[in-house]
């Protein structure tokens, strides 16, 4: 990988997530995807990792495309759930070897029909999860001496290189299983003593809803930037089905329009233009930049960006 992506002068970093591709045929479309993204200049792109490893030798091989293939920074989501410490650290260190110093650590969800704690496994909460990370990368990188400019035979204990980032997830409209709003501000603040470096907001629909959070975080000593997370949504199906997996409800005007208009290409262009709406309205209340979710299709948040000024790196400098 050579230069530093997402460095483009007056324009607010990007990142964008994908997920592993389930066939051959989908990791060859994945490519591409990957490839119309790179053009972007994001400063990272997050790859989903399944709980327990489900899919780790896809997500693997997806972080290394990135890597070998664009300038872009691969980050590589980890999970608790399922995992002992032991298989967390050989993980940990497995993405190490292969290049790989971005993580986006998450406590991750239970089995739907078990206990909320039950199959968590060793490491319980997405703080440990953190710590483990920068433990892990100190063991594979032993103190050593530097010498001391201007002063002969004097050394020094050479500082050890951090992963790039340790991003964690923050929640605008509250974590499923919080007691409340407080108690998520109280949570990203323990994740950032533990180490965490970024948090990405999962999933709202009103701005305020993000600015309020980031109000609250920083008023209760949260200095770390938060990324809103934004999903362009184009289908009812696909408002539905985030709608029944995240319990946050959708703006009544989006899910009618969807729902309402036969065709697809205007059903895109009101799912296009919302999420370009509520990407200005972050970006003036102050977001440090955009993080879009892109069902591994790179068309919808590429016409997202371009309807906020934000073009391809490749032909607008």
């Amino acid at each position: 990988m050579t230069g530093a992506a997402g460095d483009c002068p007056g324009r607010p970093p990007i990142s964008f997530e994908l997920y592993p591709p389930r066939s051959d045929a989908a990791a060859i479309a994945l490519g591409r995807t990957i490839d119309r993204l790179a053009e972007v200049d994001p400063a990272f792109i997050s790859v989903t990792f399944g709980a327990g490893g489900s899919s780790r030798g896809r997500s693997l091989t997806v972080l290394r495309y990135i890597l070998e293939h664009t300038r872009v920074e691969p980050m590589a989501h980890l999970t608790c759930v399922g995992s002992s410490h032991a298989e967390a650290n050989r993980l940990v260190r497995e993405f190490l070897d292969a290049g790989i110093t971005s993580f986006l650590a998450l406590r991750g969800d239970p089995p739907e029909d078990g206990d909320a704690d039950a199959g968590l496994g060793d490491l319980g909460s997405a703080a440990e999860l953190v710590q483990l990370i920068h433990r892990v990368q100190e063991e594979r990188e032993p103190f050593g001496q530097v010498g001391v400019p201007g002063t002969p035979r004097a050394r020094r204990i050479r500082a050890r290189p951090r992963p790039e980032r340790v991003a964690v997830a923050a929640f605008p409209t509250g974590h499923p299983r919080s007691r409340g709003l407080a108690q998520d501000v109280d949570v990203l603040l323990a994740k950032e003593v533990a180490g965490a470096t970024l948090a990405i907001t999962q999933l709202f629909w009103r701005a305020e809803d993000y600015l309020g959070f980031v109000e609250r975080a920083r008023a209760a000593g949260v200095t770390i930037p938060i990324l809103p997370g934004l999903m362009p949504v184009t289908t009812p199906a696909r408002l539905a089905r985030l709608t029944q997996l995240t319990g946050v409800e959708p703006p009544a005007e989006l899910a009618i329009a969807l729902e309402i208009e036969p065709d697809a290409e205007a059903r895109a262009e009101i799912g296009e233009t919302h999420a370009a709406a509520l990407a200005d309205a972050v970006l003036e209340g102050g977001a440090p930049g955009l993080h879009l979710y892109t069902y591994n299709q790179h068309g919808t948040v590429r016409s997202v960006l371009e309807r906020i000024g934000i073009h391809s790196a490749t032909t607008h400098g």
